[in-house]
């Protein structure tokens, strides 16, 4: 298939999966596997950090008004050391402390999980329970805090959770969205907080990946053309995946989401199995 196809796919599932709770890695690896897609620069360490910066992106676009406020807010109290009184500064730290876990583990972990967890048949296995921690969460969780009722240790816990999205097809907004429903969150409130929380770990893992392609470690030569659909495509899908989010989840369970999982996990299983020709 034409890679400028691949590519325009690629990016409208990494912008939508990044953002719904359904896993972005996970989704990376199986769909080339389930289509029987083998281009090399689909599958280059290029094409995929562009398409992580094109939803920081979608993130800064989409929260700017957040992230004027919050900024200066999160300097001026570590300026004067005082955030008491005001929400932005409160709000600036909280987003400080739940990154910290991500950073560390990304750090220590990142290797032996990209090494280890990404066959399909493991993403398979990590979507169902991906997908049990989620519907457990909602049923459990109380629904009643709004983001202003998140606490230092809340954030915290959040944080460490969404280190475990390091396994590809845990899905970092599934899992810190489920950690911030455990924590008694609305789902819209959870679902918010993740975000946010998610614009420095993408960016910080964006540019993690982006330092090995600077020391050459790309593997493939970068086509503009296909890179500049996948990104424009991760975008606009990031930007509708988040609206979509937010607004669903205001009047609606995680029903759907965990379903979704289930469903995708079992196709997986049936095409390793190899219970039909993938081949294209």
């Amino acid at each position: 298939m034409d890679v400028l196809v691949q590519a325009l796919v690629m990016g409208i599932v990494q912008g939508l999966t990044e953002f719904l709770p359904v896993s972005s890695s996970g989704h990376l690896i199986v769909v080339p596997y389930l289509l029987g897609w083998h281009d090399p620069f689909i599958d280059s360490l290029a094409f995929s950090v562009m398409l992580h910066m094109a939803t920081l992106v979608a993130l800064l676009v989409y929260f700017r008004t957040e992230w004027l406020r919050l900024v200066p807010a999160g300097l001026a109290a570590l300026r004067d050391r005082s955030f008491r009184g005001d929400p932005d500064r409160r709000l600036a730290w909280l987003l400080l402390v739940a990154t910290i876990p991500a950073v560390i583990f990304g750090v220590l972990l990142n290797d032996v999980i990209e090494r280890e967890f990404r066959t399909p048949e493991r993403v398979a296995l990590t979507l169902v329970i991906g997908a049990a921690i989620l519907w457990l969460a909602d049923r459990i969780g109380r629904h009643l805090r709004e983001l202003d009722g998140v606490t230092f240790p809340m954030a915290f816990g959040i944080g460490v959770a969404q280190a475990f999205a390091l396994v590809p097809g845990i899905s970092r907004s599934g899992i810190s969205i489920s950690a911030g429903l455990f924590a008694g969150l609305t789902r819209e409130a959870a679902a918010r907080f993740s975000f946010l929380m998610a614009t420095p770990v993408i960016a910080g893992a964006g540019g993690w990946e982006a330092l090995k392609l600077i020391r050459g470690e790309a593997g493939v030569d970068v086509s503009i053309g296909p890179l500049l659909v996948g990104m424009a495509a991760a975008l606009i899908a990031g930007l509708a995946a988040i609206e979509i989010t937010l607004r669903y989840l205001r009047t609606h369970n995680v029903t759907v989401f965990v379903v979704y999982r289930i469903a995708l996990a079992a196709v997986v299983f049936v095409a390793w199995l190899n219970l039909w020709d993938r081949t294209v």
